[in-house]
């Protein structure tokens, strides 16, 4: 090997032959096969990401068997310059959770209203304004780059250290700390946060 060459991190993985990134390319192209591969090598731990987020296990479910078909759907978009192929699995997993509590959530939220008839002035007041602070944040963390909006969202909305976080996306933990820092400025900066 030379200096220049380095090798596939997901061929690493026990029993992959091809590795994870080379099964996603064969998977793209419609291979069931490597499909096969690609499930039996990553369902267990997109089950495990996306168990923690939901917690409900027949959620969590349901949730890992969307991701997986995203996953057979979508091979085409992994890109290799961007992130390992675990990486990528993991963040569609952690995405797919996010939202899937998101919906839970907002459908709640949708009942609690239609079951409260009189709603005082203040608290209507107060849900726009939340909403207006969610947008806000919102827009700041899409004026974010790729690895820093990824590495914001899952340290703080997925509760995960930096090191997991460095782990996931595939890139050292001082290049996610130096992002980190770098994006929080930038939301506290747009946010109009005091220092």
């Amino acid at each position: 090997m030379t200096a220049i060459e380095r090798p596939d991190p997901d061929s690493a993985k026990p029993g992959a032959s091809v590795g994870l990134a080379g099964q996603l390319r064969l998977v793209a192209r419609g291979d069931a096969a490597a499909f096969d591969a690609v499930y039996d090598q990553v369902a267990a731990s997109v089950y495990g990401i996306v168990r923690r987020v939901i917690r409900d296990p027949a959620q969590s479910e349901e949730v890992t068997q969307d991701v997986l078909l995203e996953v057979w759907r979508n091979a085409a978009k992994f890109d290799a310059g961007r992130g390992s192929a675990a990486a990528w699995v993991m963040m569609l997993a952690h995405r797919r959770a996010v939202d899937r509590v998101r919906s839970v959530q907002k459908e709640s939220e949708r009942e609690r209203r239609s079951a409260q008839a009189d709603i005082p002035y203040d608290e209507v007041a107060e849900a726009v304004e939340s909403s207006l602070e969610r947008e806000r944040v919102r827009r700041c963390l899409s004026s974010l780059t790729d690895l820093q909006r990824e590495s914001v969202t899952l340290a703080y909305y997925g509760g995960y250290t930096y090191g997991q976080v460095a782990s996931l996306l595939g890139v050292p933990a001082g290049t996610i700390k130096t992002r980190m820092r770098d994006a929080l400025i930038r939301l506290r900066d747009c946010l109009g946060v005091a220092h």
